[in-house]
């Protein structure tokens, strides 16, 4: 059992905020860093790798348009937004996996037949080693970071995070 720090109440091992108070738990479940690289994954916020602005798209976009974007802005990924709420993501994998040689007879259909659906989100706050763990646990090299009300505000890699482990290498051999 985990007990809340903030109001005792005993919330089963794993949950990741207490059901009493919705107080956040996910950092009782973490053992202690042993490194200074470990440290700063557990401290440090998802806001340090400056996630970059996404580049959004509307469901019915045509796939062949959402190609040009990528390549055109060299990017990884958009962002599929309808009223402004975020229903789901098309990266280089999607194109890959779900248009590969077909991708001519398919250029004109529209982005939301292939892209990924109920795309995982965190919020700037949230911690690095939180969004390492989410793409890795589901295999996605872009996690989109929302506002409190659920609206995209940006986009990190897998690449912004390699890029903060080398920092954080480069400072620690220092």
């Amino acid at each position: 059992m985990i007990i809340c720090p903030d109001c005792n109440c005993e919330n089963i091992e794993g949950s990741d905020e207490c059901e009493q108070c919705g107080q956040s738990l996910t950092s009782l479940h973490l053992t202690d860093p042993a490194t200074e690289i470990e440290r700063s994954l557990l401290d440090d916020r998802v806001s340090v790798l400056n996630p970059k602005l996404p580049v959004a798209v509307s469901p019915q976009t045509p796939v062949g348009e959402v190609l040009q974007k990528l390549v055109a802005q060299s990017i990884g990924c958009v962002i599929v937004v309808e009223g402004g709420e975020l229903v789901g993501i098309f990266s280089e994998r999607d194109a890959l996996q779900k248009l590969n040689v077909d991708v001519d007879e398919l250029r004109e259909r529209p982005v939301s037949e292939y892209m990924t659906e109920d795309a995982q989100t965190l919020v700037a706050d949230s911690k690095v080693a939180f969004a390492v763990h989410r793409m890795d646990l589901g295999n996605y090299r872009h996690v989109p970071i929302v506002d409190d009300q659920g609206r995209p505000v940006g986009i990190v890699s897998v690449r912004d995070i390699l890029r903060y482990l080398a920092e954080k290498m480069g400072a620690t051999a220092s």
